[in-house]
């Protein structure tokens, strides 16, 4: 128990539960979510006097962005604008997420904005329908920011029987992780599975498959959901690519491409085809799939090496990896293995786009 002038660091939720339950007099909470500049989350909670229909009922609304590093503290203000809107799973009832862009006084995207152009990107190749499926890698850790149920100051046993494992002992925060899937279903995220990582204390989820920038909007909304769950329980989210330095695991976010002409007779073809542009421009993609990238991509622990690009059939080794499904049946889908699981779904998907199919000419503001 909490003594007087302290707080918990979880939730009290008995205590909370019967506020939550209030009636709204007929208005709704919407969670305004956006990027800082530091790659992370915000979010600040707008009252709105009646249950938006669509995003385009969402009205513009503004933050400090001195605050967030988006913004010098003479000129602050950064606009954020609704693009995506879901059901909230915390708030219940009609309140709902609502997903922004980042926009300076000046009418231009936010530097930190990656999604508008993404956003370009997929609307000028939508007819080569391109789908994603990420896999999200993450650690929980304790309050001291080291993992759950490792022993302080500590290791546990040396991975493999983790991987997907079950019982006391092999798996830790299974209740988060239940909490989280849930909840994002329950908002009309598109979360295809969960597992337990190779790593004690390290889970994975998946989301997509999604067209377009659709898949950025939803990972980054589930991480959002994936914080804000952890807070309930005194957790961690980590999604450092390396968390613990030594033999273990890292953690990435693997990113899984289909275009119409790879899903259709012969589509091997165009997967090798490619693999060819992807090699080509490797050292742009590692610039954007994440900080600290090289710690964990060492060419140890299912990773490639940073430095060279490789791609097989069936190989966890390799930057790329083709399934032996799909090299099978000649059709079907790519992962690229090198995103690290503190990307930018937004800059990953934008960027495989660009290489696939092409850049765009340079965007004219008023």
């Amino acid at each position: 128990m909490a003594g007087v002038g302290e707080s918990t660091i979880v939730s009290n939720a008995t205590n909370l539960a019967k506020f939550m339950k209030l009636d709204q007099k007929g208005k709704v909470l919407a969670e305004y979510i956006w990027i800082d500049g530091s790659n992370g989350l915000r979010n600040k909670t707008k009252t709105l006097s009646e249950a938006p229909k669509s995003v385009d009922d969402l009205p513009e609304w503004n933050f400090d962005g001195s605050s967030t590093g988006q913004a010098p503290g003479d000129n602050s203000d950064v606009y954020i604008r609704p693009v995506a809107m879901y059901p909230d799973p915390i708030r219940l009832g009609e309140n709902v997420l609502v997903m922004c862009e980042t926009w300076d006084p000046d009418g231009t995207p936010n530097k930190f904005n990656y999604r508008h152009e993404a956003a370009r990107l997929m609307e000028a190749n939508a007819k080569h329908k391109v789908w994603f499926g990420l896999e999200q890698e993450y650690t929980l850790l304790a309050a001291d920011g080291w993992p759950y149920g490792w022993p302080k100051g500590g290791f546990p046993g040396p991975q493999g029987p983790y991987y997907c494992g079950v019982g006391t002992g092999r798996v830790y925060c299974r209740d988060i992780v239940e909490a989280h899937h849930k909840a994002c279903m329950y908002a009309g995220i598109n979360i295809s599975g969960t597992n337990a990582e190779v790593m004690p204390a390290q889970w994975e989820y998946q989301v997509g498959p999604c067209e377009g920038i659709d898949l950025g909007d939803q990972l980054w909304v589930s991480r959002w959901l994936l914080h804000r769950i952890a807070e309930e329980f005194g957790a961690k989210v980590s999604f450092q690519p390396k968390p613990i330095p030594g033999d273990w695991n890292g953690a990435g976010l693997h990113t899984n491409v289909s275009s119409k002409e790879m899903r259709e007779e012969g589509g091997m073809k165009f997967i090798e085809e490619a693999m060819k542009k992807l090699e080509k421009r490797h050292v742009e993609h590692i610039k954007v799939y994440g900080e600290d990238n090289h710690l964990r991509m060492t060419g140890a622990h299912e990773t490639s090496s940073i430095d060279k690009f490789t791609w097989g059939v069936a190989d966890r080794g390799s930057s790329v990896r083709i399934p032996r499904a799909c090299a099978r049946e000649g059709k079907g889908y790519f992962e690229d293995r090198r995103p690290a699981s503190n990307a930018d779904p937004y800059q990953v998907t934008g960027m495989i786009v660009e290489t696939l199919y092409g850049s765009l000419p340079e965007e004219k503001f008023n």
